[in-house]
């Protein structure tokens, strides 16, 4: 048996044994309960038991296993402290970190796709990666100007890996929901299925990167890598040093913590409006803080492989909803979403009903900084995913469509990272400044400048450099 038919029957077997793994904690509870332990107890117990067993084996993996355990990592502020605490360290290690494949291999797959002179392309070139994650890991080079780049190498057969583990998570996907209350874990696996044949594609990837790098370079916050060279399988971009915001998150100061939050908040807000792009896996592992020559901070972003397209920015729907819901308009707001598709035909809500669900979720955007913290978040997530609250009621009976459930997770997702810095942000600001419909029109337009990009920046194609005994 080849070696990567053996590590698909591991993986699978793994994943396999989580469902009876839970089962077995399932009938472990009930026993607790027979011999006198409160239900809460018994169900925080096995809720605990639970996750640290899904992370240890995701921590295990590549492929989805890993992209998921990834995006689920972001919403651990939701959980109880008593329950997140013991794993947390495992959940972080996700953004961070991976099983590296061998050396041989990785030197196989350069030789394939930059040619059998490959190591001519680099001065230097790192065979210990310095970052593995779901779909390849990166190397430390210097390329053959000078340069110092980074070098991400796809994992052989990561397309198969991914839909394998994706496919296995969703069939028990219903078992996983306790663990993020008020979260439905069904769509957000399926959304990560139907972005795999994206997130393979480095031309895709680098053409977004292009276009951020070229959109923000020279600005005062936000850093992106300009792209040196792409091929199947290859991406080489600048590198970038900087404190990863998973070092922050443990460890950073209050200035640091509230710069890289107020940073994170301007870069998902700007970024639509700048580039008709959203960066879409917004989980820390992706960023960096950098100092700057002035000792304040910049916020290096990496990762473009996954991002939505939308050429006139975020949809003007939201600002007009998030404006009129703090305005305390709830028929405009009611029939607003009803026309996007959120609330359907078939459904009749309270309007002031739908003002009380949202208002709450909303509070950061009402005051001029908000201090995200885990226990907001949680207080959140129990309100909405409690059965007997009158929100998760309400709740089920709305519709997110298609058009929004990217930009939706990466907010969600957004906003549990600033929890886990416990980020003070301005976050009304960034809304002002970039986000179209939140300013009347009447006092300011509509509060964006989103250009339309047409087809330009996506329309390079980069040769394959040749090294330069080659050239010569």
């Amino acid at each position: 048996m080849s070696d990567l038919p053996r590590k698909a029957v591991t993986r699978t077997a793994k994943l396999a044994a989580l469902p009876i793994g839970f089962a077995g904690r399932a009938t472990w509870g009930i026993g607790k309960r027979i011999g006198g332990k409160s239900a809460e107890i018994v169900g925080r117990e096995l809720q605990q038991r639970t996750a640290e067993q899904l992370f240890k084996v995701l921590g295990e993996l590549k492929g989805g296993a890993m992209k998921f355990g990834q995006a689920l990592s972001v919403f651990e502020s939701a959980l109880p402290e008593e329950v997140a605490g013991p794993y947390r360290a495992a959940l972080t290690k996700l953004q961070e970190a991976a099983p590296p494949m061998p050396t041989r291999t990785v030197h196989t797959v350069l030789e394939e796709r930059l040619g059998g002179q490959w190591r001519e392309l680099f001065l230097e070139f790192e065979d210990k990666p310095s970052a593995a994650a779901s779909i390849g890991q990166v190397h430390r080079a210097v390329w053959h100007d000078g340069r110092r780049v980074a070098v991400k190498v796809q994992y052989p057969g990561a397309g198969d890996a991914l839909l394998s583990d994706l496919n296995q998570l969703g069939r028990f996907a219903r078992l996983l929901g306790p663990l993020i209350p008020g979260m439905d874990i069904k769509p957000l696996i399926s959304e990560l299925r139907d972005r795999v044949s994206e997130e393979l594609d480095y031309a895709l990837e680098a053409q977004a990167q292009r276009a951020h790098a070229e959109e923000f370079d020279g600005d005062p916050d936000v850093v992106v890598p300009h792209v040196v060279h792409q091929c199947d399988q290859i991406l080489v971009t600048e590198w970038i040093d900087g404190v990863p915001l998973a070092e922050i998150i443990t460890g950073g100061d209050r200035e640091q913590r509230d710069r890289a939050g107020q940073l994170l908040a301007r870069f998902l807000f700007s970024g639509p409006a700048r580039t008709g792009l959203l960066h879409a896996d917004p989980h820390p592992g992706n960023f960096r803080l950098l100092p700057n020559e002035d000792g304040g901070w910049r916020l290096g972003v990496l990762d473009f492989g996954t991002v939505d397209r939308l050429p006139g920015g975020l949809p003007r729907p939201i600002g007009d909803s998030l404006r009129m819901t703090l305005d305390g308009e709830a028929s405009a707001v009611y029939e607003l979403l009803r026309e996007e598709g959120f609330v359907k035909e078939s459904i009749a809500l309270e309007p002031d009903a739908v003002l009380d669900y949202l208002l709450p979720i909303i509070e950061p955007a009402e005051v001029e900084e908000f201090t995200f913290t885990r226990a907001w978040m949680r207080t959140q997530a129990a309100r909405i995913g409690d059965p007997r609250s009158p929100a998760h009621q309400l709740g089920k009976q709305l519709n997110l469509p298609p058009a929004y459930l990217l930009i939706h997770r990466v907010t969600l997702s957004t906003i549990g990272v600033l929890c886990q810095l416990g980020a003070t942000v301005r976050l009304r600001d960034e809304l002002e400044a970039w986000v179209p419909g939140f300013v009347p029109d009447e006092l300011g337009g509509e509060g964006s400048a989103v250009e339309d990009f047409g087809d330009e920046a996506f329309s390079d194609e980069e040769e394959v450099p040749q090294p330069p005994a080659a050239e010569a």
